[in-house]
């Protein structure tokens, strides 16, 4: 995906991408490039995947909510997908990203200095632990091919706050959401939408869903990892 076609589809998706901007993504593309020599972020890093694959991709979770004003989480942030693109793009909200690996937070900290960003925290944390002691904290909670989904609906909410959303990013999701369906209702959800779609220019397909918490979450979720990967 060359900077043209990036421009264009983030029109067709209704994402204004200034030069500012523009300039702000390719300098998070050449630290992501520069630092995975030495870290292995991502196996994805030729310019035109970057763009695609990453960005693109991470950008797509705007056509189902607006992030502006909000408190949101990315679990399992990873090198930063999709998190901090959208913290970039949509500076109006605050994000929260959360990462594991140590060597991936010391990423994360060299971007949020290098572009300045001021609307990004991040926390080293599993997802696990944080929500035991962390409840009701956020109005969106985002995450992109994180563990299987009966297990992340678990871990994400007790951290979402009554009303708020829980969007996952799959890409083969309808057998995950059919393992699922039996904890749906048990952990404060309900599924509102189901939106696939198809990246431009190699047609690749993915999923993201929708999931609303209508209620508090029990105190006895989250339970530790090793309980729920073993229902």
């Amino acid at each position: 995906m060359t900077k043209e076609e990036f421009i264009l589809e983030c029109k067709k998706i209704n994402i204004d991408i200034t030069e500012e901007l523009f300039n702000k993504l390719d300098k998070y593309k050449e630290l992501l490039i520069e630092w995975n020599k030495k870290f292995n972020l991502t196996t994805i890093i030729e310019e035109k995947d970057i763009y695609l694959k990453h960005f693109f991709d991470s950008l797509y979770l705007s056509t189902q909510c607006s992030f502006d004003g909000k408190e949101i989480c990315d679990i399992g942030t990873g090198a930063g997908f999709p998190g901090m693109v959208l913290a970039i793009v949509f500076n109006k909200g605050h994000f929260t990203l959360m990462e594991s690996n140590n060597k991936k937070i010391v990423f994360l900290e060299a971007v949020k200095a290098d572009l300045c960003l001021d609307n990004v925290n991040i926390i080293s944390a599993r997802a696990e632990d944080y929500g035991k002691k962390n409840r009701e904290l956020f109005d969106i909670i985002t995450c992109r091919a994180v563990s299987a989904l009966n297990i992340i609906l678990e871990l994400s909410t007790a951290m979402l706050k009554v009303n708020g959303l829980f969007i996952p990013m799959k890409s083969n999701v309808d057998e995950e959401l059919n393992n699922a369906r039996n904890n749906i209702d048990k952990l404060s959800y309900k599924l509102i939408n189901k939106y696939e779609y198809e990246l431009p220019i190699e047609g690749s397909k993915r999923t993201i869903l929708t999931f609303e918490k209508y209620k508090k979450t029990d105190d006895r979720f989250p339970r530790n990892y090793n309980v729920i990967k073993k229902q």
